[in-house]
């Protein structure tokens, strides 16, 4: 055994680069999991999402780095462990379910693998896919399914497994908002009941802010930003990983003072005091600043007038045309203004945003959770 082993973590990926000929998909990927943690992928199509879980599987081969499983190496240039040797959960949107087996004797196959009786066995299935409100169709076979059922089927025959890590590949794709929610909490008890790791790529931000315990953020096959859901969403390293984790508007302002408590902004004339992490000094000449919806109000002394509303349900989203920018701002239930109004509004924090990154279009209405 390598002296490198670590048992306390499940997963271990060291600067991992996958190439498909000479288009790198990965570069330099370092990531962990810890035993009972979900750490979330997040990125747009074509990241590396998606080969990142395939090389963590087994199916893919890496061109550079390591993959190490509960502190052994199951991966490096020249070295692959095969995929069922690595005791892994795996549910991809492709389902991948056999089309001779009933939805019962499919969840049913990991136990057996571990050579669990048959009638315990189905015991066993059947309970993961009541669980998941499939129970009553533990005879069909996959082509008697809808895509949503055969999704859940998938997902039970993973839980089933009893793996110490889980890998899934966008597995909420084509699931109604019911079935979701139905899919994450099962997903979320499973996962702490038995302490499993858990790698979850997703493109959608609400979900992967709402179910991991960190997020990873993936751009062109390399990492961008590790942390917290509230890290990567309150202080993103750049405007690119700011517009991929939620709604955004960016206001521009120069700092006239800055403590521990807050700094002062000069918006259009008007100086405002608002929090602002991470700013400890003011910076000479002007300063663009991220602008979450919820960090702004309706009311105050600003000024600006209503360009656009748009009614979500529990919340509205007023865009507000304001002298340093257009602000987004959030108020819970019906729309508070109409459009044309002329309003106030007030500023309760920013995030200075970093240089790097792609530029975008301000504000990002639709970038994130609606």
């Amino acid at each position: 055994m390598s002296a490198d082993r670590d048992t306390g973590v499940a997963l271990e990926v060291r600067q991992l680069s996958v190439r498909y000929g000479d288009v790198a998909a990965l570069s330099e990927v370092s990531v962990s999991v810890a035993p009972g943690e979900v750490l979330a992928l997040l990125g747009p199509s074509g990241s590396g999402k998606s080969t990142l879980l395939a090389a963590v599987a087994g199916f893919l081969p890496p061109s550079a780095g390591e993959v190490w499983l509960r502190g052994e190496r199951v991966a490096s240039p020249g070295s692959v462990v095969p995929p069922e040797r690595r005791d892994l959960g795996v549910v991809f949107q492709s389902y991948a379910l056999w089309p001779h087996l009933s939805a019962v004797d499919t969840v049913a196959y990991p136990a057996r693998r571990r050579r669990v009786g048959r009638a315990q066995a189905r015991r066993e299935a059947l309970s993961i896919l009541d669980r998941l409100h499939v129970g009553h169709l533990a005879d069909r076979r996959p082509a008697e399914l809808s895509g949503g059922e055969q999704q859940r089927v998938g997902l039970a025959r993973a839980l089933a497994s009893q793996a110490s890590l889980y890998l899934f590949d966008e597995p909420t794709a084509h699931l109604d908002t019911h079935v979701r929610g139905v899919f994450l909490e099962e997903l979320l008890t499973r996962q702490l009941a038995t302490g499993a790791g858990g790698l979850y790529a997703t493109h959608d931000a609400e979900e992967a802010l709402g179910l991991a315990d960190r997020v990873a953020l993936l751009d062109a096959g390399r990492v961008v930003q590790v942390g917290t859901p509230g890290q990567v969403y309150a202080e993103p390293v750049n405007r690119w990983a700011a517009r991929l984790t939620g709604p955004m508007s960016a206001v521009t302002a120069k700092v006239l003072d800055a403590t521990a408590d807050g700094c002062t902004i000069d918006l259009a004339g008007n100086a405002v005091t608002v929090r602002c992490p991470g700013r400890s000094a003011p910076a000479a000449g002007t300063t663009e600043f991220l602008v979450r919806p919820g960090w702004a109000r309706l009311g105050g002394d600003l000024t600006g007038r209503v360009r656009s509303v748009w009614f979500r349900g529990p919340h509205s989203d007023h865009l507000v045309e304001t002298p340093v920018g257009d602000v987004l701002i959030r108020e819970p239930g019906p729309p508070h203004e109409s459009v044309g109004t002329a309003v106030a509004w007030s500023l309760e924090r920013v995030w200075e945003l970093g240089d790097e990154g792609s530029p975008v279009a301000q504000p990002s209405i639709l970038a994130g959770p609606e």
